[in-house]
This record gives C-alpha cells, structure tokens and sequence, in this order.
C-alpha cells in the first residue's frame, strides 16, 4: 500500500506546489487538509475494504443504492491506466537513452535534428532600429552598445530558443505535432516502450497479489535509495542551497495562506498522493487478514507518504538549484512541474553534472519504480472486479484474465503513442485526476457515515482491530460524519467554480477536445445515478420512500468474507461453526 500511495505525484507535483504556494507556508495548509481530509478517508477505504474482502463494485452490498460509486472507481481507474503507463513508457526510453554518453540532451546535437533554435543559453534579442534616412535595421545589442545606442521600446524582436532537452522531448521522445487536431502517426519506439512496461506489470501480476506482492518488496524500497543518493549528491553542488532555500526556505510566504486555491492545492495534491477515491487501497486492503490492524497501518502509510513529498522536494531543487547556478537564471525560470520537471526540467540539470548517464539511469529508475507500484495496484483493482463479478467463470483462469487486460489496454494506450499522444494524455490526466476522485471521496463519506451508520462502522472496525475507548473514536466519528465532507464539498466547489480549460504548454485545446473531456467525467458520474434508480426500482416496498430505504439497507449476504484462499472465494456464515473470526457477529436483520 505504501508502494501504491507513493507515486509520480510525490515527486514531479508536491515540490512544485509547495515553492508556488508559499514554501514552508504551504506545510500549513498541506498538514491541515492531511490531518482532515487524508487519514480518515484513508482509514475509511482501508478498513472498509478490509472488512469486506472484495473488489470495489462487490464490497457496496453495504450500500446498494451506492454501487454505481465502486463502478466509478474501476471506470476512472482504467481511464488512469491509459494514460498513467504512458508516462512509464516515456521513463523507459529515457532509461534506454541514458546508456550513452554524452547524454543526447546535453546539448544541440544535429544527429538527432537539432534545429536553429536550439541553445543552452537564451539568444540576444536583435532590435528593429530606425535610421536617420527613415530606413529600418536589424541590429543585434552588440552593435547598439558599440554605437552607444539603445533600442525603442516595442523595437526589440525576441529570437524563439529552445533548451535541448525541451528540444529533445519534443522532436526526438515525443515528435509532437502542433496539436491535438494533427494525430500524426505512432511512435513505433514509444510503441515497443509502452509493450515492455504492459509486460513488466503483467508479469508481475500473473499470479495476482501472491506475485505482485513479491515485487513490491523492490519496486516500493528502490526510490527511496535513489532519492538518498540524489539528495547527497545535490547538497554537494554548487548553488544547491538557493534551489532548497527557493523551496522551503527564506522565500517562504505566509500570507499566501489567505488565498483559497492554495488551500485547494493543498487538499487536491492530498487526493492525487495518497490514491483515496481510485478504488486501489480498497483492492489492496482487502487482502488483509481480517484481524490486521488497518488503523496502525494507516498513520504508518500517510506519514510515510508525505514525508516522501517533502524528502523529494530537497532532492529535486538541490539539483535544480545547481543548474540555475551554472546557466546564471533564478530558480524560478528553471522549476517545473509534471512533465516539464521530469523530462526537460531535471535531465538537463543532470546532464551538466560529471558521470551524467549513471545520474540519468538511476533516476529514470526510479520514476519507473515509482509508477510500477500505483501500476500494480490499479491492474488488480480491474481483475479483482471481473473475478468477484464471475467468480465461477473467471477465478481459475486469472492468468488468462490479466493477459487479456493488458491486451486490451495496451492497444487502448496506442492513441497515447502517436505524434499528438501527449495532449491526449494531458486532457486524460486533466479530466480523470479531479473532480472524479473528489466526487468518489464525498459520496463514501456520505454512504458510510449518514447512510450505513458510522457506529455500525466502528463496530465493524472494532470486530478487527479490537475494541477502543469513546475518546479515540470520537476524533474519527467527527471527521467522517461532519468536518471530512464539509471540506470535501467545499474543495470541490472551488474546483468546478475555478475551472479554466486545459492547454499543454502554449498549446490551447480546441472546443471539441474539452467537451470530450466533460463527457468522460459524465460517462463516469452518470453510473451512480443509474445504479441507484436501477436500485430503487428492484427495491420491496410499495411507496418511494419504502423502496429507497429498501435500497439503503444492507443486502442479507453483507458481512465479513473470510477465507484462507483469495483465488477460491466462499462465504462463511456468522452462524458457522467453523468461523473464528465472528463470534461477536450480530447479524442485523434486513
């Protein structure tokens, strides 16, 4: 679970938004909406789905009226699955890229199609000057300076440059086109890359969590080595101390705390970092023995996770920090975030360090590493759905079951692939990453605390974890019921009020690509409404409000599943004799 919740997020978003809002001030608002908002849905998902030892559609027998939310989950899920392998695609032909040396982004290299707008450094403006005859001349600012002239305002004409990493990543990774109404072709070797990570997950998910589980041994430890050794390396560049000071430091600013989209930063980055609302830690949770004690795992998990974020933070503007020491620039003009951060941002930066390849390969390493794990968990969100939904048909060919996932997703990720990929993943991530997830969070809080009970919850949680005092409970029995959804309701608000279309870069979306994505939030919303009529309708009762309580309550077969074998699945009944895990079952009657 620790190797699900840490991911791409913690390293190329978190840093980024703590120096945009405020440095060290951002902690406040960030330690706020965690302590709020992030532990206690994290506890409601890892018990809930502890409890009930199913997939994310199966385990709302709790809350039928509410199934159409775990159907959203696996919708969102598998949308993320398109996109978010993509970004490991791109990490493994970087990995392949980074056996050489030089680097091919060090520097303009014309064997990769380098153009004349290709520079390490920005080019001198040129000036359009009047001349005394009335004739125009373009003058570069040497001559002005040799002539002790100096050039009008509106005169000075800016030369279009390009680093060569952005270079790079545009012409040679990406071959990008102009925009997402020129598809271009596939990218044969993006392509192959985007094969080898599908075969690298569905190898390591073959066997379900028995498999998978053993991989994660590696791919959850592996990024915190390299970040370590990232971070030693980078306090011992020159200029490393202006990059941590411009992210945590002296440009600290507490009065952006007075801003509500810091707030909303803090709270969305606390979604996107801890993966509540994906339906992945419900998957994960659920193959926990019944007795395990979610709660501890809880406070281990989310501190764990945001102490990544911060850690990362110090390795990644060390190194920024150096870079803008060599070329001269504030740091600002040189820290990015998401792509721009990993694919252009901080290969150059290693790209002027000595031994630059074994810098390059580890970190791409360990981005790798880092997106297996949240890769992992949301495969087997997907599998474990089909094998709970046609348990008979499907669980003894889980191999066969995971095979065909991969196939169909691979084959989906194409359009990812082509000349205009990254703007399709961009508008993917844009619109799935949200509001969605936040929606999902609410509508949880809401189903467990208001409609299935939160006494009744902790009841269920004290038949696993053990009976606690008032005290304890009283704290989490608060935030589920009252203050979680307030904020929830309130971020979510702010989020669609705020709403600006999405661009890549420069690059505007055109109408047609922004409805697309609002048809893909509604394509995966819509299902809860669906399901809940379709609910109220099969419901008993002879009145509306009959059949909508009928819907609410609990199905007769609701209750802790516990088996000793995941892959052959049977219920056993609180009343069996051979259940040692209910004896304090009381079986509410529907």
């Amino acid at each position: 679970m620790i190797g699900c919740s840490v991911g791409l997020g913690n390293v190329w978003r978190f840093p980024y938004l703590a120096y945009r809002n405020g440095g060290c001030a951002f902690l406040i608002p960030y330690a706020f909406m965690l302590a709020l908002v992030g532990i206690p849905l994290f506890f409601l998902e890892s018990s809930f789905g502890q409890f009930a030892s199913l997939g994310p559609v199966a385990m709302w027998k709790a809350v039928p009226i509410l199934q159409g939310v775990g159907i959203n989950m696996v919708l969102v899920t598998s949308i993320s699955n398109i996109s978010y392998i993509c970004i490991l695609a791109y990490s493994l032909y970087y990995l392949f890229a980074s056996l050489q040396s030089p680097l091919p982004w060090a520097d303009c290299f014309s064997w990769w199609g380098a153009d004349e707008t290709c520079s390490r450094t920005p080019k001198d403006p040129l000036c359009n000057l009047t001349l005394d005859d009335g004739y125009f001349e373009i003058v570069n600012t040497t001559w002005l300076h040799v002539n002790n002239e100096t050039c009008p305002n509106g005169s000075e004409i800016n030369i279009p440059h390009q680093g060569p990493s952005e270079q790079y990543w545009d012409k040679v990774v990406l071959c990008r086109t102009s925009s997402i109404n020129e598809p271009g072709e596939i990218v044969w070797y993006l392509a192959l890359c985007l094969l080898l990570a599908w075969l690298i997950v569905g190898a390591a998910l073959s066997k379900g969590i028995k498999s998978s589980g053993k991989v994660v041994y590696f791919t959850a430890t592996f990024p915190y080595v390299v970040l370590i050794i990232l971070l030693i390396r980078g306090a011992t560049l020159e200029g490393a101390d202006k990059g941590i000071d411009f992210y945590i430091g002296s440009q600290s600013d507490f009065s952006k705390l007075a801003d509500a989209e810091v707030w909303k930063d803090a709270a969305t980055q606390i979604f996107y970092s801890l993966a509540v609302g994906w339906g992945s830690l419900l998957t994960l949770s659920s193959y926990n023995k019944f007795h395990n004690n979610c709660y501890q795992d809880t406070i281990i998990i989310c501190v764990v996770n945001c102490a990544t974020s911060v850690f990362a933070g110090f390795a990644i503007f060390s190194t920024l920090g150096h870079m803008a020491h060599v070329q001269g620039k504030p740091v600002s003009e040189v820290a990015q975030s998401g792509f721009g951060l990993v694919f252009i941002a901080y290969p150059e930066a290693l790209a002027q360090l000595p031994w630059a390849p074994f810098w390059s390969f580890l970190f791409f390493l360990m981005l790798i590493t880092l997106g297996l794990d949240t890769q992992f968990a949301s495969l087997e969100l997907i599998v474990t759905t089909l094998l709970d939904q046609f348990p008979k048909f499907l669980r003894p060919k889980h191999f066969y079951v995971t095979t065909g996932v991969c196939l169909l997703f691979y084959f989906l990720g194409l359009i990812c692939v082509t000349q205009a990929g990254i703007y399709w993943l961009n508008l993917l991530d844009y619109f799935c990453t949200g509001w969605i997830l936040i929606t999902i969070a609410l509508l949880e809080l809401i189903g467990l605390s208001w409609i299935y009970g939160v006494n009744r919850f902790i009841k269920d949680i004290e038949m696993m974890i053990g009976e606690r005092n008032w005290l304890f409970w009283l704290w989490w029995r608060v935030c589920w019921s009252f203050i979680s959804p307030c904020l929830v309701t309130a971020v979510l608000i702010w989020s669609v009020t705020t709403f600006v279309p999405p661009t890549y870069g420069s690059v505007e979306y055109p109408v047609w690509a922004t409805a697309l994505g609002w048809c893909m939030i509604i394509l995966c919303i819509l299902w809860i409404p669906i399901v809940a009529i379709v609910r109220v309708v099969q419901a008993e009762g002879s009145t509306l409000c009959q059949k909508i309580f009928a819907a609410c309550t609990s199905t007769p077969d609701w209750g802790p599943y516990l088996e000793q074998h995941r892959g052959e699945r049977y219920r056993k009944r609180p009343d069996s004799a051979e259940s040692p895990h209910c004896e304090k079952r009381l079986v509410t009657p529907p």
